[in-house]
């Protein structure tokens, strides 16, 4: 008896094997790659013209910029014509105007405000400063005069500002409402048109000091000396010398008053009033009223 014997798996392709139809041919494969293809050739396309649309609208608005900025710096209208100056009312506006240092026709947009009202503000009667542009061709300047505090005494009279800072000369007599500065030398007197003096500054706060106390003790004060190393000097408008010290001025200010207050009742004249001491007063009198 003879068996059969039959191979099993799959057969292997040979001359009469069946073909594989799922196997792409040649021809397909090559349509799907050329679509492929085109496609991304298509999209680099899209790409490039949307990048040069892009730098043509850049240039068009670069050169529309760059000429506009042409007309503004050259134009006519925006020549300087006019220099309007506002808040000044002790200082002239043709000196303003003079330190501003704007020459007439200038463009307005070349200016540069900033150094403009700095130069004004150097001007030593001036605080601050402010310049503006108006259009077409007017510029306003705007300025904040230093105002006048004290007089200070140094062989002439000048006013003196809020911060310590020496203004014009006092042509005429006034009478301040608030004691006068001395003990300052001419140097320094120069000096404080830029720089407030130290010892001005002392003068201002203790001045200050008076105002805030709300009595009448600074209508009693004619004048105050800072000329000497131990703290500033008081004369009463009595003639009253009024050693003060250093520190703690309030409080002596306080007392200051209670003893004017009570000197002259027995009949003697107090020419000096010592107050630099803790919880001492020392009185110098100076013979009967």
């Amino acid at each position: 008896m003879s068996v059969s014997r039959t191979r099993l798996g799959p057969r292997r392709p040979g001359k009469g094997g069946l073909p594989d139809l799922g196997e792409r041919t040649a021809f397909i494969a090559r349509q799907r790659v050329g679509r492929a293809h085109r496609r991304h050739r298509h999209r680099r396309a899209l790409r490039a013209a949307r990048m040069a649309g892009l730098l043509v609208l850049v240039l068009v608005a670069g050169a529309g910029a760059a000429a506009g900025a042409r007309w503004l710096l050259t134009a006519e209208r925006f020549a300087v014509g006019a220099i309007e100056v506002r808040g000044a009312s002790r200082v002239s506006a043709d000196r303003i105007r003079g330190a501003a240092a704007i020459v007439s026709g200038t463009n307005v947009w070349r200016l540069d405000p900033s150094a403009i009202a700095a130069r004004v503000a150097a001007v030593p009667e001036i605080r601050r400063a402010e310049v503006i542009r108006h259009l077409p061709n007017r510029v306003v300047i705007l300025v904040e005069e230093r105002r006048p505090f004290t007089l200070v005494h140094a062989g002439r009279l000048h006013w003196l500002d809020e911060e310590g800072r020496v203004l014009d000369e006092v042509a005429q007599a006034v009478a301040p409402a608030v004691p006068v500065v001395s003990g300052l030398s001419e140097a320094e007197l120069s000096s404080m048109r830029s720089h407030p003096s130290p010892r001005a500054r002392e003068a201002v706060a203790l001045i200050r000091v008076l105002l805030r106390s709300g009595s009448a003790l600074a209508t009693e004060i004619s004048e105050i000396d800072v000329s000497r190393s131990d703290g500033p000097v008081l004369y009463t408008v009595d003639g009253v010398e009024v050693r003060l010290g250093t520190e703690e001025w309030e409080e002596r200010l306080a007392r200051l008053q209670r003893i004017l207050g009570q000197v002259g009742r027995d009949g003697e004249i107090v020419r000096a009033i010592d107050l630099r001491f803790r919880d001492q007063v020392v009185l110098t009198k100076g013979g009967q009223g």
